[in-house]
């Protein structure tokens, strides 16, 4: 102990090391040196690389992420050995029409499956489970996550019926695991669902910190705070790289605890008195779910939940212990018109006010055992998503048509976000000390903003990188370099079509939505060309035609002449006749009513 405490005071006694020059060429503040520059290799840290000899790189690959608020994917490679983090889905824009999911490409991972060790899961979110069907589906990888997170994904993969042929592995915070050349130790943190852990990845290019989805909660419900302890740790060690959750880099501040969405929610209990109490929240937020059980059983009321995704979550974390209620107190939907109002609470799905949830279907009066009243009180628990305003406008407008009583965010803390603020970022930041800087998970904006925070304390402009989807993005301890990009993108699920439905498919169905369909159906003389029945118009879309007869028979006697023309020309190539007819109404169309309605071609030959 005496030896290691006098060789630390004498190499505290050394001369400090010159300041560097700070990026618009002035010299660092006298005070202190910036807390990313490193005067000596820190304790625990790799030794350094041999004079003259190339640092070992890792690629990292964004295959989904960046740019986009969803669709979480990260591959590691490092020696031939390949690693995956998350494997998430986003949901459509208003302007995929038709599409149910948007998935990864996984083109890259398919030609790779031979190096890749194993997918690794930082918590049981939708935006990084819920491709893993998908993905297992092309390759069979074992799936390392944590207790609960195996849980969600193993009701996943039984709607797929691909339990039984994937290999699921438990992890746990603080209990390091090897994949490859990979060393991973996963690290608690904060989030709007338990089990959520951050990653460290040590390979021999040096240490990786992936934060997953995280907030610094100092006040937690279950679980303990974010294990800072390890980041310092890390820090202290050298880190190469920090990758972090950028989705609340706008917002400065802190996020506030759960425990005040708590207190809040303890009022609007009181308030509601006699009537029946609605809460839709997301079907993973496990801490909401448990504080309304919570509160249900000090106020003397039954608990029954609406929605499929909210049952077998809400049954699985009973299974696991991740949530806990008295006997008698939860109750099966069908039962929840046997007790008066005031002796019930009802968990449901469709706090985005997703079209076919439970929610939804209750604003719309469609719900099989639910009817929305004046003697009703509901509350939304959840923040829209950006591009969901509408949807959820929309939603409680329905309920308040219908009488109900209704409680959204931005009236009262009924939720606060799952995602670092500033201030937290900036700890996260401070605390490991990386050399190079990746934010990720989230808009362009969000990116933006949390690569500016990080040059505010210090990091180098040139060691900060807001990449793209599908970048090869090099790093190593000679510095960073960007490699050939990769095969990334979308890939859209439209009912049991995976990457049916493109570009070309979401066109069409654009141009359809906007001006409708026009059909033409002929049965025209294979070897005369002469029209034999027909030429008959059907409109979808367009006009309605028994208000617009004059229109449609023009319309019609255009496409006579059109075909006779083509008769007398002896143009019997039948793709010319199709392309003349588009062409000749499509022009008289848009010349009468300003519009471009897609039209179809329909020729029978005889």
């Amino acid at each position: 102990m005496n030896q290691t405490s006098e060789k630390e005071t004498q190499t505290s006694k050394k001369a400090p090391q010159p300041r560097a020059a700070a990026a618009g060429g002035e010299k660092a503040p006298a005070r202190r040196k910036p807390f990313y520059q490193k005067s000596r290799r820190p304790q625990g840290a790799k030794p350094a690389q041999k004079p003259g000899v190339p640092a070992v790189p890792v690629h990292i690959i964004p295959l989904g992420g960046l740019g986009e608020v969803g669709k979480n994917i990260t591959l590691y490679e490092c020696q031939g050995d390949m690693m995956i983090v998350d494997c998430g889905l986003v949901f459509p824009d208003s302007d995929m029409f038709g599409v149910d999911l948007v998935i990864p490409d996984f083109g890259y991972v398919v030609q790779n499956k031979d190096k890749i060790k194993g997918v690794v899961i930082t918590h049981g979110h939708e935006d990084h489970i819920g491709a893993l069907p998908y993905l297992l589906k092309q390759v069979n990888l074992p799936i390392y996550a944590t207790r609960l997170t195996i849980g969600l994904i193993k009701n996943k993969l039984e709607e797929h019926g691909l339990l039984g042929r994937t290999k699921l592995i438990e992890i746990n915070a603080r209990r390091k695991f090897k994949l490859g050349c990979f060393t991973i130790e996963p690290i608690h943190v904060n989030h709007s669902i338990p089990d959520a852990v951050a990653l460290a990845i040590d390979c021999p290019a040096g240490v990786i910190l992936q934060t997953g989805d995280f907030k610094i909660d100092y006040t937690p419900l279950t679980g303990g705070p974010t294990d800072l302890p390890a980041f310092a740790e890390y820090g202290r060690r050298g880190v190469l790289a920090l990758l972090s959750d950028s989705t609340n880099a706008e917002r400065p501040g802190f996020t506030a605890t759960e425990k005040k969405v708590a207190q809040s929610f303890a009022g609007l209990f009181r308030k509601a008195d006699k009537q029946r109490i609605i809460i839709a929240t997301f079907a993973s937020n496990l801490y909401r779910i448990q504080q309304i059980i919570d509160l249900a059983v000090e106020n003397g009321r039954k608990v029954a939940v609406s929605g499929r995704s909210m049952a077998n979550n809400t049954q699985m974390a009973l299974e696991l212990g991740y949530l806990h209620a008295p006997d008698g107190v939860l109750i099966d939907i069908e039962q929840l018109n046997k007790y008066p109002p005031e002796k019930v609470v009802l968990i449901t799905t469709g706090s985005q006010g997703e079209p076919l949830s439970a929610l939804s279907r209750m604003a719309s009066a469609s719900h099989r055992n639910v009817r929305v009243g004046p003697g009703d009180f509901i509350i939304i628990s959840a923040t829209p998503i950006p591009g969901n305003e509408k949807m959820v406008t929309k939603v409680v407008n329905g309920l308040l048509l219908l009488g109900a009583e209704v409680i959204y965010e931005s009236m009262y803390d009924v939720h606060v976000s799952g995602h670092a603020c500033q201030e937290e970022q900036k700890l996260i930041l401070t605390l490991t000390a990386p050399q190079y800087f990746l934010p990720v998970h989230g808009e362009y904006k969000q990116l933006k903003k949390h690569a500016m925070t990080a040059e505010s304390l210090g990091i180098p402009p040139k060691n900060i990188h807001i990449a793209e989807i599908g970048q090869d993005i090099r790093l190593s301890a000679d510095g960073l370099e960007l490699g050939e990009p990769v095969p990334a993108g979308a890939v859209m699920v439209d009912g049991l079509g995976v990457g049916d439905v493109g570009n070309v498919v979401l066109r069409d169905r654009r141009h359809l939505s906007q001006d409708g369909l026009v059909i033409v159906v002929a049965t025209v003389d294979s070897r005369s060309g002469q029209v034999l029945a027909g030429p008959d118009l059907v409109s979808r879309g367009f006009v309605y035609v028994r208000e617009s007869e004059e229109l449609m028979d023009e319309a019609r006697r255009l496409v006579v002449q059109c075909f006779e023309k083509c008769r007398t020309e002896h143009v019997r190539d039948w793709n010319s006749v199709k392309t003349r007819v588009r062409e000749t109404l499509s022009s008289y169309i848009f010349r009468k009513t300003k519009r471009s309605p897609m039209i179809l071609p329909i020729l029978m030959e005889v």
